[in-house]
C-alpha cells in the first residue's frame, strides 16, 4: 500500500477527513474531493492508482465517478462505498466495473483488505502490460527496421496476413531476419498469447526432425520409454515456424503436405490421429521454384506453402538501412552492456555502407556488438571494425589516400543515392522521401555528385 496514490471521494467532511487520515498513516498518498465534479476533475488532471468514492454525493453518485474514470483512466481500479448497500446494489456495482463494493460503516480490517487487493490487482496488470511490450520490443515489428521501399511493402504485408490463417513463405537469405518476420507476424495476430514454436528443419536428421514434429508413443523406437508431444501439437492454438524447409527429405514432405491440407496427423508408432489448429509460417534460404524443377521439392507442396510469399532483400541491397539498423543494434547492445559509446564515426559509417556484408543483418549485428564491447572511445571508429570489413571499404582504402573527409565520403553517398534513384525508377519525389531529404537537396546532391536523369526515364515519365 505503501507509495500508492488514491482519490477519495465523499461529501461528508468528517467522513472525508477521518478516513484521509487514516490511509496518509497507512503511508498511501491521498488526495480528496467533496463533490462528483472534482473528482472528475482531479481524475482529469491525475493518475490515480485506486479511487475510492461514496455512492451518494449531492451532485451525482459514486456511479458516475466510476464511469468517468473507466473512460478517462481504464487502469485505474474504483471501490464504490455506501450506507445503503442491497444485493442489486451489488450486482450493479460489479456490473458497471467497480472492483468492490463496501459497506458503511466502514470496518478498518475489511477496509484495508479491499484496497490491498485492489492495488494488489493493479500491479499485476502493469506487469503484464510491461511483459507484453518487452516481448513487442523483442518479437515485435520494432526488431524489423527498415526504412527502404522493398522493406516497407514487407511491413504492410505482415500487417495484411498476421491475423489470417494463410500459410506463410518467407524467403531471403540467411542472415536476413526470416525468424525476426515470424515472430512479428505471430505477435500481431490473435494467436499472440499462445505458443510460437521455432523449428530448425536442416539442423535435424530426418528420423529426429520426424519424431520432433510429430512426436512418438512410447516403444515405438529403441530408447522411447514414454509418450513424446510432438512441436505441431505444442504449437496448437499458436504458430509453428519450420526454418529451412527446403532442407526436409521426399518422405517428410509427404506428411507436411498432409499436415498443412487435412491439419491432422499420427505420432511416430501411434495410430490414433491428432487434430491441430496451428498456423504454419515457412521460411528458406533456397529457391524452391529451381528445387522443384531439379525434383528436390515436391511440387504439391510447393503450391501449398507459397500461399504468401515474402521475400526479405539481403542487406547489400538496403544501403540505406544500414545507418538505421547500425543504430537501432547500438541503442540495443548498449543499453545490454552499459558501455557509454555514443555512434559512429563518418569514416565507420561510410565503411559500413561499403561493405558487401554476405552475412546480412545478422552479420552486421555482430559487427556492432564487437565494436561496442571492444571500443574504448565514444565514438566507434574504422579501427573498431573487423579488419576484413575495413579492408574491403573503397572509402577507406583507396578513397580516403590524400583527400578529405568530404571528398572520400561522396563514393559511397553517391552510390546510395543512385541505387535509391534506380529502384524508384529516377522518381525523384519517391526518392527524396525514402532518403529522408527534402527535394531541394536532392537536386543539389546530384548535380554535384553528376548524377543525370537517363533519358529513357525521362520518356517513360513524360507518357
Amino acid at each position: 500500500m505503501k507509495q500508492s496514490s488514491l482519490l477519495l471521494v465523499d461529501d461528508d467532511r468528517l467522513v472525508l477527513d477521518g478516513m484521509s487520515d487514516w490511509l496518509r498513516e497507512k503511508g498511501i498518498e491521498v488526495a480528496e474531493a467533496a463533490s462528483c465534479q472534482q473528482a472528475k476533475e482531479l481524475i482529469d488532471r491525475s493518475g490515480f492508482d485506486l479511487v475510492l468514492a461514496d455512492i451518494r454525493l449531492q451532485d451525482g453518485d459514486g456511479f458516475d465517478v466510476l464511469e468517468h474514470c473507466r473512460r478517462r483512466r481504464p487502469d485505474t481500479s474504483v471501490i464504490l462505498m455506501t450506507g445503503y448497500a442491497n444485493a442489486q446494489t451489488g450486482l450493479e456495482a460489479l456490473r458497471a466495473g467497480a472492483f468492490d463494493l463496501l459497506t458503511k460503516p466502514l470496518l478498518d480490517e475489511k477496509l484495508e483488505l479491499a484496497i490491498d487487493r485492489a492495488l494488489s490487482q493493479r500491479k499485476v496488470i502493469e506487469e503484464n502490460a510491461k511483459l507484453k511490450a518487452q516481448l513487442d520490443l523483442r518479437f515485435g515489428m520494432e526488431n524489423v527496421v527498415g526504412q527502404d521501399h522493398r522493406m516497407r511493402k514487407t511491413f504492410d504485408m505482415i500487417d495484411s496476413v498476421a491475423d489470417t490463417r494463410a500459410t506463410v513463405l518467407i524467403t531471403g537469405e540467411s542472415g536476413t531476419g526470416k525468424s525476426l518476420i515470424a515472430r512479428a507476424i505471430h505477435r500481431r495476430s490473435s494467436r499472440r498469447d499462445k505458443p510460437f514454436v521455432e523449428v530448425a528443419c536442416g539442423a535435424l536428421p530426418e528420423t529426429l526432425l520426424e519424431s520432433e514434429l510429430f512426436g512418438y508413443v512410447a516403444g515405438s523406437f529403441t530408447g522411447a520409454m514414454g509418450d513424446k508431444t510432438g512441436k505441431f501439437k505444442q504449437a496448437d492454438g499458436g504458430t509453428i515456424f519450420l526454418d529451412e524447409i527446403s532442407t526436409a527429405s521426399p518422405s517428410m514432405q509427404v506428411k507436411l503436405l498432409r499436415v498443412l491440407q487435412e491439419l491432422e496427423f499420427e505420432p511416430v508408432g501411434g495410430t490414433k490421429t491428432i487434430h491441430i489448429d496451428t498456423r504454419v509460417i515457412l521460411a528458406t534460404n533456397d529457391d524452391l521454384a529451381r528445387a522443384v524443377a531439379d525434383g528436390r521439392f515436391r511440387q504439391d507442396l510447393y503450391y501449398r506453402v507459397n500461399v504468401i510469399n515474402i521475400e526479405l532483400p539481403p542487406l547489400r541491397s538496403r544501403l540505406t538501412d544500414i545507418p538505421l539498423l547500425a543504430a537501432h543494434f547500438l541503442t540495443r547492445i548498449r543499453a545490454e552492456t552499459g558501455k557509454p559509446v555514443e555512434g559512429f564515426s563518418d569514416e565507420a559509417m561510410a565503411a559500413l555502407q561499403a561493405y558487401r556484408w554476405p552475412g546480412n543483418v545478422r552479420e552486421l549485428q555482430n559487427v556492432i556488438e564487437r565494436a561496442v564491447l571492444l571500443g574504448k572511445k565514444p565514438l566507434i571508429t574504422p579501427e573498431d571494425l573487423p579488419r576484413d570489413l575495413a579492408v574491403s571499404s573503397p572509402t577507406l582504402a583507396r578513397q580516403s589516400v590524400g583527400r578529405t573527409l568530404k571528398e572520400s565520403l561522396a563514393g559511397p553517398e553517391r552510390q546510395i543515392i543512385l541505387e535509391t534513384l534506380q529502384e524508384h525508377n529516377w522518381n525523384r519525389n519517391a526518392t527524396a522521401e525514402q532518403l529522408g531529404i527534402n527535394r531541394t537537396t536532392l537536386y543539389k546532391k546530384m548535380k554535384r555528385l553528376g548524377l543525370e536523369t537517363p533519358l529513357h526515364s525521362v520518356m517513360e515519365v513524360s507518357h
